[in-house]
């Protein structure tokens, strides 16, 4: 919640899942979830479309970016499952979470131990840096 927020509206809302049958549901139904059958939790990131209708999925990213630098310190690991704004995907998911109509899930994150240690690497590219210009 310490994300930045635009206009500080800060429209996110945070569901934890912990019930072993509702992952393993979310698991079948996201195409991209199948992690869910192994984690012990995953937080659904969902954002208030009416308090902030225009900038609601930005600042549910920063929480979900924030939250994944967060769990390393923790000890834990996660994966950010995109969700927003995958057509169809909301009404396979409301059967297994209901929310009000102006709730709408941005992503999901998994979270466990992870199996193993990754090494820290750099993902920049130079040829990505534009200065002035393009």
């Amino acid at each position: 919640m310490a994300a930045p927020s635009s206009n500080n509206l800060k429209p996110w809302h945070f569901i934890v899942i912990r019930d072993r049958n509702k992952l393993n549901q979310i698991a079948e139904k996201h195409p991209h979830a199948k992690m869910l059958i192994q984690a012990p939790l995953a937080i659904v990131i969902c954002g208030d479309v009416v308090y902030s209708p225009k900038y609601w999925y930005q600042d549910c990213a920063a929480a979900t970016e924030n939250i994944l630098l967060a769990l390393p310190e923790l000890g834990l690991g996660g994966v950010w499952i995109g969700y927003h704004p995958r057509s169809g995907t909301d009404d396979v998911l409301k059967n297994i979470i209901p929310l009000p109509d102006n709730i709408h899930i941005f992503s999901l994150v998994a979270v466990g131990h992870p199996d193993e240690e990754k090494i820290s690497r750099s993902q920049y590219e130079d040829a990505k840096i534009h200065y002035e210009t393009w």
